[in-house]
């Protein structure tokens, strides 16, 4: 039986170190995308989308065959759940999230709406110049909602099912998406498949996700409304889902026209009730953290039941 919960207590495990250290100093992600970067000046000539195909490839090989390897390698069980925990730990990003975010909404509290500005454009790629303060809570609160899918959940559940390996591949395709998944000339043939392959991959999790969040919320009828009238209004099959849920079960609405590297992008609203303020940013920190816990309770459910049959 305890055996059957390993997978569980990896995950505990993981989510602790990750709450008690945050993001390592010298993350392997940094290294990742430098390499990343590399590739994608060598072989970008915004006409193929064969080369960004090739490029993903390589510079996901080595690492994930490394920690199959691994894996094959490592035959006694408590090694190999050391193995599991380290490469949880280095793939959630959650601390790191709330650390940024927290460091949006306390500027805000004391109106300080140009550190606000300044943190907010640390973790999404619009223009934060010139937004009052409902659109950085906004825009605070989407990051929140749609990182809870990438760093925690979506990860949870390819560790769940492919293993390590797993939790890395959509790690690795995430940032790999985050780096060259712009609709823009530059990127729009070389990063179609990172960008194909991890909206594949979110697919499953970003619907436990958006479950998660309106089961959890303050306003579940909300969540599910949400989800059913705005997910196909948004440009991203999974992130629209999961912020629609996120919005809807506060009780709150976000998203909106916004400008990206100085062009208007009429985006649509996402949520129902009453503009997000302050205050729902720790709400929204809040209901990824009661899914989370939902998440493992029912997980461990599960497996011993598994186990029992």
């Amino acid at each position: 039986m305890l055996i059957a919960l390993l997978p569980i207590g990896c995950c505990v495990i993981a989510l602790l170190l990750d709450r008690l250290f945050g993001e390592p100093k010298y993350h392997p992600l940094v290294l990742f995308g430098n390499i990343a970067s590399s590739l994608e000046r060598r072989l970008n000539n915004r006409q193929s989308r064969i080369n960004g195909l090739i490029a993903a490839i390589l510079v996901m090989a080595l690492p994930v065959s490394g920690v199959v390897y691994l894996q094959l390698l490592l035959s006694n069980i408590w090694l190999q759940s050391m193995l599991n925990i380290a490469v949880l730990y280095f793939v959630i990003g959650w601390q790191s999230m709330k650390q940024h975010t927290l460091a949006i909404s306390n500027p805000l509290l004391n109106s300080d709406l140009n550190e606000a500005r300044y943190h907010l454009s640390m973790i999404v790629s619009r223009d934060t110049s010139q937004m009052n303060e409902s659109q950085i809570v906004g825009s605070t609160i989407e990051s929140i909602l749609e990182n809870g899918h990438d760093c925690v959940f979506a990860s949870i559940f390819w560790f769940i099912v492919l293993g390590p390996a797993g939790a890395l591949i959509h790690r690795l395709t995430n940032t790999l998406d985050a780096m060259w998944g712009y609709k823009n000339e530059q990127y729009c043939q070389f990063g179609w498949f990172s960008a194909k392959l991890d909206d594949w991959l979110g697919y499953l999790p970003a619907r436990l996700t958006g479950l998660s969040y309106a089961l959890c919320g303050e306003n579940s009828k909300g969540a599910l409304l949400s989800w059913r009238n705005q997910m196909g209004q948004h440009k991203s099959p999974n992130a629209g889902l999961v912020m629609a849920s996120g919005a809807g079960a506060l009780g709150v609405i976000v998203g909106g026209p916004t400008h990206y590297e100085g062009v208007f992008v009429d985006k649509v609203y996402l949520g129902v009730g009453k503009a997000a303020i302050t205050v729902d940013i720790k709400r929204s920190i809040g209901l990824v953290e009661k899914s989370l816990l939902g998440w493992l309770l029912i997980g461990s459910i599960v497996i011993v039941y598994l186990a029992t049959l």
